[in-house]
């Protein structure tokens, strides 16, 4: 396994496994069956509704000798509702407390969004909390606060565009370890990952493949598919992988950590397998040509009437 190292000094596996999707059920076999196969990173979040799961196959794996707890990298994420500083580090706790975990390696603020505390799902625009009612640095510091005490060993965000991250780096001086975000080789992103390596941010992939899989609600008519690209296809055929380890190994090559979810484990054993492929500069090259700037998780589901969240302000563009 490739590590990369973050601004603290501790190193991150440049392949985790994402459970965002995973029922309670899935999320305990998937963790232990990836951890029996070389899984050492684990990306979580309270809205997954899946922590609790994870952190029982986390004990057992541990309790079994599987693996040691600093071998593993755990990541969970704060959610919209315990934005005010008086709830971040509640929040984390009680992950920690599903996790069974002393502490997480990462917590990340999960969206640039607020809502208003106990509502997790908002069905209006009163149930949102506007960033100048809790502006994001107001949370950013109570988030480094929890470093402070022990909870967690670093501290990061994810759906975060680059003045976001940078309003934080100018009212606290403390960057980001991590900014996790949607990336594949129809959005890359790449200005996005040169300030991130300008700033020592790590660049974290969530839904690497597509995330084909997703709600139909969050599902667009007549989107593109990752898996039917003809240029994917050929490139995929001609380093003997298949179409998902040639997207998993364009991330790693990038720099970037990719996060796939799967409970199948023939697919998590080749996804794992493909963070060791390295690909030639021409290929890089060819990938890089098939940038769309397409999000599938384009953010639409917070314009919700009433609320002051548009989706050019979310990203920024």
């Amino acid at each position: 396994m490739h590590f990369i190292e973050l601004a603290s000094g501790d190193k991150m596996p440049m392949l985790g496994l994402g459970t965002w999707k995973l029922s309670r059920d899935e999320a305990y076999d998937a963790v232990k069956t990836a951890i029996a196969n070389g899984y050492r990173h684990i990306d979580c979040a309270w809205i997954y509704q899946n922590e609790a799961d994870v952190g029982r196959a986390l004990k057992e794996c541990m309790d079994a000798g599987i693996v040691q707890r600093d071998e593993l990298w755990v990541t969970s994420k704060l959610w919209n509702d315990r934005h005010h500083a008086d709830h971040v580090e509640e929040a984390l706790r009680e992950s920690l407390s599903d996790l069974q975990l002393d502490y997480v390696d990462l917590y990340l603020i999960h969206w640039p969004v607020a809502h208003q505390f106990g509502i997790p799902r908002p069905a209006s625009g009163e149930d949102f909390a506007s960033l100048d009612q809790i502006p994001l640095n107001h949370t950013w510091a109570a988030m480094l606060e929890c470093v402070e005490k022990g909870l967690c060993r670093n501290v990061g965000v994810s759906n975060f565009s680059a003045p976001k991250i940078q309003f934080l780096i100018e009212s606290t001086g403390v960057a980001p370890a991590c900014n996790q975000v949607e990336s594949h080789p129809y959005l890359q992103q790449p200005g996005l990952a040169e300030f991130c390596d300008k700033h020592s941010i790590v660049f974290t992939a969530y839904s690497p493949l597509g995330s084909g899989d997703r709600p139909e609600t969050m599902k667009t008519a007549g989107e593109p598919s990752l898996f039917t690209d003809p240029v994917l296809l050929a490139l995929a055929e001609k380093n003997n992988l298949s179409i998902a380890q040639l997207m998993l190994a364009w991330a790693v090559n990038r720099g970037t950590v990719p996060i796939p979810k799967s409970a199948n484990e023939d697919r998590q054993i080749q996804n794992l397998a493909a963070a060791a492929v390295e690909l030639s500069d021409e290929d890089m090259q060819t990938i890089q040509s098939l940038d769309q700037h397409h999000r599938f998780i384009d953010g639409t589901f917070w314009e919700v009437p009433g609320s002051s969240y548009t989706v050019s302000d979310l990203w920024n563009e």
